[in-house]
């Protein structure tokens, strides 16, 4: 099987967990990721793309003065964020579409910005290439991400509890999403550890 037929597979499994979770993924988020959302979007501006939008959990932060487009390659998370698109105070226009695969032409976007997805798709440098490749080369790229701890214990352990993760919900818990960010070829510009060294906020550029 070529790589990309296997990353097109994963991609296919990943969405119909998404979907079978999109009744009830708003009670799986974070409680605490409303603040770290908040925090997020206040670093972007202009046109921006919001890479994973899910059940449209981000609308409220949406800043004023931008217009948004939201993409999403499950159908049962877009159809819950079309029910909640009037809590945006901005406009935002929705498409089902693939962070490996975006339908855009280069440097579109002002920002992209993403919270927690990288953990979910298949190939997550090519995913994290798509993003530098549509944003502007003056623009500005912000993650929220999960990764695995550096810390021995915890990252084994993380190791361990992945595959339950992965199959209940289609996210790894043990991305080494520092390393797959450079690997993209993103420039780093700042990095904050939000909770121990497992979830960031990362602000890199093209």
């Amino acid at each position: 099987m070529k790589a990309n037929d296997k990353s097109s597979g994963q991609t296919e499994i990943i969405k119909k967990r998404y979907n079978r979770t999109s009744a009830f993924f708003d009670a799986m988020t974070y409680v605490g990721s409303n603040d770290t959302h908040r925090r997020a979007f206040s670093l972007v501006s202009g046109n921006i793309l919001e890479v994973g939008v899910g059940t449209g959990a981000n609308f409220p932060y949406y800043p004023a003065g931008s217009t948004v487009t939201g993409i999403d390659f499950s159908p049962g998370m877009l159809a819950r964020a079309r029910k909640k698109v009037s809590m945006s105070p901005v406009p935002v226009t929705l498409l089902e579409m693939d962070a490996e695969h975006m339908d855009f032409p280069d440097g579109t976007f002002d920002s992209v910005i993403a919270t927690c997805v990288f953990c979910s798709v298949p190939n997550p440098v090519a995913g994290l290439r798509e993003i530098g490749r549509v944003c502007k080369p003056e623009g500005k790229i912000v993650l929220v991400e999960h990764m695995r701890s550096a810390n021995p214990l915890v990252g084994w352990l993380m190791d361990r509890l992945n595959t339950v993760s992965l199959h209940l919900v289609g996210a790894n818990i043990n991305r080494r999403t520092m390393e797959n960010i450079t690997a993209a070829g993103l420039h780093i510009e700042s990095v904050e550890n939000l909770f121990f060294d497992i979830l960031k906020l990362i602000v890199a550029r093209p």
